[in-house]
């Protein structure tokens, strides 16, 4: 349908029943730009309809470079993603009834992640969005339709996918931004490290709900000389910043002097950042992962005898399974299972951790005998994690000197600044020996490998054979039953969450046959991903569905309640 042909039928729906709108799915020809309505909402209450646009790469224009890498192709589509939704701010909401006039896209956050709702090639510029079909009551505002499609879209679209009409300027700093992050981050594992947070960085947000910078009082992040390092950015020049070697590092200070600060910073530096953000040369091994105590969460079938045997009554550790664990159980088997997902990398602040994981001091040693205290502390398992499997740990921690004995690095936090205190804290160890007795054996422990029972997995209700919802960045609801994420604090948008629901249900359909282990299982889900797009995972040409890391995925996995595990 041409674009006359499209608004001659809408002026004609006028005053018709909303239902009515359903004929105008399919392909309508507009000048510049092809229009694909894939679905129509039933009324204008429901959720809103679905729409694509396709520019041919000879109108849009867009110089290859721009898209010659995957991370800059990824920070193009972000770009395109983040024009839209500025611009459909300025458009006037139309009026009518339910989400009349309502124009949307996946809003993004401080993070540059690969969506759905953008794809850039070079035949073709795509962009994915969301519109709400006019109506006063249940009755089609055709006048209005055709005003909001056939000229507010058409002049949204020439602003937003054609490249003249863009900030070319901003456009190449986005890109540049998010290649010079990645090139940063893939010189990591080569120099030893963990994570490098680049001097002049601002590492403070505006709020527990506001990723955006610290406007005013910020102090920008300075290494300490003992642990400057200089990375090289793609134009050849170098930047220094403090490097966080492998192995376990602690970071110490007092109270509101930027310790969580600068592990909430690491946490997020596993994905590039927006420029302006403060954090854009603040980068992480892309494996590492926050783990926290997390009363009440499920555990299904995981080895946590590492940490904790001998449970009353003759409890089996090897494999564990409950409904209800608690803060230690639910931090130990939140470990074996990150390990188990490839994790090369655990991050930890006492602060969200159980005490009696962390640490059991030499007094109470002496209270409560070894053989009565199902639980070996962190303490004495945290070197052997990094010597077994190499899994690097940096840890928040300002109530026990006793981790000093573990330790490779020490990192002082004073006043936000950071200061290499090793030798410092060596020196004490000498002047302070522990009392304490090392209870965790001569080795980690060997983890046996999962096979996750595919009947356990349910995404039907009723009648629907899948049922998927999520909200915020904290739940997913699969099938009739919740998956609680608010404890896996590194997912950063609800999208994330909606593809790792799809995510889980493809697993089901394809690799969960009862003989793959979980993680060789999950890595068939993300190679698959890597090869066709998040696209794979559903067939509704969505643009909702937001990138993620198999880490995440296994999380959400292992805390499902139905989830049934047997052991190879």
């Amino acid at each position: 349908m041409s674009v006359q042909a499209l608004r001659d039928r809408l002026q004609a729906l006028e005053g018709k029943s909303y239902q009515a709108y359903k004929s105008l799915r399919g392909h309508h020809l507009f000048a510049d730009f092809g229009l694909h309505i894939d679905y129509v909402q039933g009324d204008p209450f429901a959720a809103p309809s679905r729409l694509r646009v396709e520019m041919p790469q000879a109108i849009a224009q867009f110089p290859t470079a721009l898209y010659s890498t995957t991370a800059r192709c990824i920070a193009l589509e972000d770009f395109l993603i983040r024009q839209f939704d500025q611009q459909v701010r300025a458009v006037a909401r139309a009026a009518g009834s339910g989400k009349s006039g309502m124009i949307d896209i996946a809003r993004p956050s401080q993070a540059i992640l690969p969506r759905t709702a953008a794809h850039v090639s070079d035949q073709v510029v795509e962009l994915r969005f969301v519109v709400g079909l006019p109506a006063f009551g249940r009755r089609i505002a055709g006048r209005q339709c055709a005003e909001l499609l056939c000229e507010q879209l058409p002049a949204l679209i020439t602003k937003v996918l054609v490249y003249a009409q863009l900030d070319r300027v901003a456009l190449q700093s986005h890109c540049d931004c998010a290649e010079a992050a990645e090139i940063l981050r893939d010189q990591l594992r080569d120099r030893q490290l963990v994570a490098f947070i680049a001097d002049g960085a601002v590492l403070p947000r505006q709020s527990g709900v506001d990723e955006r910078p610290l406007s005013t009082g910020a102090v920008p992040f300075l290494s300490p000389a003992a642990l400057r390092t200089s990375l090289r950015l793609p134009d050849g020049q170098m930047v220094t910043g403090m490097g966080i070697p492998q192995g376990v590092t602690l970071i110490v200070g007092g109270g509101y002097h930027g310790k969580s600060t600068l592990l909430r910073a690491i946490e997020a530096g596993i994905y590039n950042h927006i420029p302006g953000d403060g954090r854009e040369r603040v980068v992480t091994d892309t494996a590492a992962v926050k783990v926290r105590a997390e009363d009440g969460r499920s555990v299904a079938g995981v080895d946590i005898s590492p940490f904790i045997n001998h449970l009353p009554q003759g409890r089996s550790t090897q494999p564990f399974s409950t409904q209800a664990a608690s803060g230690s159980t639910s931090q130990a088997a939140s470990i074996v299972e990150a390990v188990e997902a490839g994790a090369t990398a655990l991050l930890i602040d006492e602060d969200t951790s159980a005490t009696n994981f962390m640490i059991r001091d030499r007094r109470m040693q002496a209270l409560i005998a070894k053989d009565r205290e199902p639980i070996t502390p962190f303490v004495d398992k945290v070197r052997q994690l990094y010597a077994d499997y190499g899994t690097s740990t940096i840890l928040v921690m300002g109530g026990s000197g006793d981790y000093f004995d573990v330790v490779d690095t020490v990192i002082a936090l004073d006043e936000y600044g950071p200061e290499d205190v090793t030798e410092q804290a060596r020196a004490i160890m000498t002047t302070y020996p522990t009392e304490r007795q090392a209870e965790g054996g001569a080795e980690f422990g060997v983890l046996a490998p999962r096979v996750v029972t595919p009947n356990s997995l349910d995404p039907r209700k009723g009648k629907r054979a899948v049922n998927l919802k999520t909200r915020a960045t904290d739940e997913i609801r699969f099938g009739i039953h919740t998956i609680d994420l608010s404890a896996v604090e590194q997912l950063v948008e609800t999208g994330q969450l909606q593809a790792i629901a799809a995510a889980l249900v493809y697993a089901q359909q394809h690799y969960f046959d009862g003989q793959r282990a979980l993680s060789a299982a999950l890595d068939e889900v993300m190679a698959d991903i890597a090869t066709h797009g998040l696209d794979c995972l559903s067939d509704r040409l969505t643009g909702e569905l937001v990138g993620f890391r198999m880490l995440e995925l296994a999380a959400a996995l292992n805390r499902l309640r139905t989830l049934k595990i047997n052991q190879l």
